[in-house]
């Protein structure tokens, strides 16, 4: 009986019910909202250092496995990287003397993103500068932060890689001056056709080589130093150490009450636009089911 009963009031309200449905989907629909971002990049390969590098250098300053500790540590070849994550009172403003101070130690920025929501300013910028002086950099950013959130430096040593392709390139010069001889003594065109083939290919891989031990060389002498900047804590990128923190709770709280009061706020837009659509599809509804009962 029950059944029968609902099935005939959803017969009878069964345009109420589509019209409620279409309000829905047009209140809650999803909206793609890009984030205001302004960022500016420069390429940070063996290219922008005047070199002629292969694709395959990507993985040569990929974290290698640690080699067994030496004692002569004169004139070692070390990649390092530094990563900083810094609280300050005004991100556009130290962004940018993040980048003059960089320039100004002969390095220069590979790049730099700045994001803009409502709730706190945000940037991160990468820059190299000469190895010499990565101290004297990271001492000057840290001078610029309310509180030096984070702090990471790394390392890796990279002379063994530098010194065995060195030594294939000299191998491979010497298998080049062995075809260029048989070149020159070569009568056979078949023989002169399949010197000159070994020898481009050979040149090839030399060229490849030397661009890789190239890049290897500048790489160590500049170290990469990557640094976040943000007026709030909690939009850095770390882990925060105090896993209880009131004030934190609060300020996520306050932001939380804002968004869901947009929302509503949205939910209520929408539905008083399309009260126009809705009103009188309702009123029209009401009065057929009105004349009915009649």
């Amino acid at each position: 009986m029950a059944i029968s009963s609902l099935i005939e009031w959803i017969k009878k309200n069964f345009l109420v019910l589509v019209l409620l449905g279409v309000v829905a989907f047009l209140v809650f629909k999803p909206t793609s909202i890009k984030p205001q971002s302004v960022s500016r990049y420069s390429s940070d390969t063996s290219y922008e250092l005047g070199m002629s590098a292969p694709n395959s250098m990507a993985k040569s300053i990929m974290p290698l496995p640690q080699a067994a500790p030496v004692t002569d540590v004169s004139e070692r070849m070390v990649v390092q990287n530094s990563y900083l994550s810094l609280k300050v009172t005004n991100v556009i403003d130290n962004l940018k003397k993040i980048s003059q101070k960089a320039e100004g130690l002969s390095g220069y920025m590979v790049n730099s993103a700045v994001s803009q929501p409502e709730e706190s300013t945000t940037a991160n910028i990468t820059v190299r500068v000469p190895a010499d002086k990565l101290e004297d950099f990271l001492g000057f950013c840290r001078q610029l932060a309310v509180k030096v959130v984070s702090e990471n430096l790394t390392g890796y040593d990279v002379t063994d890689q530098y010194t065995d392709t060195q030594a294939r390139i000299d191998t491979l010069t010497l298998t080049k001056n062995k075809f260029e001889e048989i070149l020159n003594k070569a009568v056979n065109i078949q023989d002169i056709l399949q010197s000159q083939r070994e020898i481009i290919n050979i040149q090839e891989q030399i060229d490849s080589l030397k661009g890789q031990n190239k890049y290897l060389e500048q790489t160590s002498k500049l170290a990469k130093v990557t640094v976040y900047l943000a007026s709030d804590e909690l939009a850095l990128p770390y882990a925060p150490t105090d896993s209880w923190r009131p004030s934190v709770i609060f300020k996520t709280a306050v932001r939380s009450l804002v968004s869901t009061a947009r929302f509503l706020g949205t939910a209520a837009i929408w539905i008083g636009v399309f009260s126009v659509i809705w009103i009188p599809a309702l009123l029209v509804i009401y009065f057929l089911n009105r004349r009915k009962k009649l």
